[in-house]
């Protein structure tokens, strides 16, 4: 029975944590996900045909978003009395994104529980961006590397020296580098990750995909 008990409190844990239509403006920090632009490639876009991917683009580390999250799980798909951001504030967002069409899907998903206007969230998203230094090493690799996960957040660290190691977590997925997510509050002040964000990649060799 103790066993049952607990699997079925994991399994409302995992409802919770993925739960949508929340009232927005309710939450506990940020979470700033940085994705490695040439793993997502290999991932997902390449079977888009996504522009993203194009050869010649030179993207590293790009915004994939601004995410409001609690200690335990996330909200998404908030309940707002906000008005959707304008096609200008979309596109003005693919510089730092790659291209204007994750940032309306960003908003939708994520924005939206910040309880911001679209206006005010996009810029907040801009400033969490820039505020953090991309290790210039990242823009040198022309081939795959395989690295320990380790390496990729200890670059980071050394270029941001402002964060701790329990404030990034570097993610992987099918033996590919992905991304870098930061904790932040709601000020953008870095903070310690939650437990359900903290869960480092453990690969010793892991694949950094080469800029395209």
């Amino acid at each position: 029975m103790r066993r049952i008990l607990m699997t079925i409190a994991a399994l409302c844990w995992a409802g919770a944590a993925k739960a949508e239509g929340e009232a927005a403006g309710d939450f506990d920090y940020y979470v700033l996900s940085l994705s490695w632009s040439s793993g997502w490639c290999a991932l997902e876009g390449d079977a888009r045909d996504d522009p993203r991917c194009d050869a010649g683009r030179g993207l590293t580390f790009v915004l994939h978003g601004l995410w409001p999250q609690y200690e335990d799980g996330w909200p998404s798909y908030c309940r707002t009395t906000e008005r959707d951001p304008s096609r200008a504030m979309t596109a003005a967002m693919a510089d730092i994104m790659g291209d204007a069409g994750p940032a309306f899907y960003q908003w939708k998903k994520h924005g939206r529980c910040s309880g911001l206007p679209p206006d005010e969230f996009f810029n907040l998203a801009r400033k969490a961006f820039t505020g953090i230094t991309i290790p210039e090493v990242f823009a040198d690799i022309d081939r795959p590397i395989t690295l320990s996960a380790n390496v990729v957040e200890d670059a980071f660290l050394e270029e941001n020296p402002h964060l701790a190691s329990d404030q990034i977590t570097i993610t992987c997925k099918d033996g590919l580098i992905q991304e870098a997510r930061i904790c932040l509050t709601a000020d953008l002040t870095p903070r310690r990750c939650g437990q359900d964000v903290i869960r480092d990649c453990r690969l010793m060799d892991a694949v950094l995909e080469p800029i395209r």
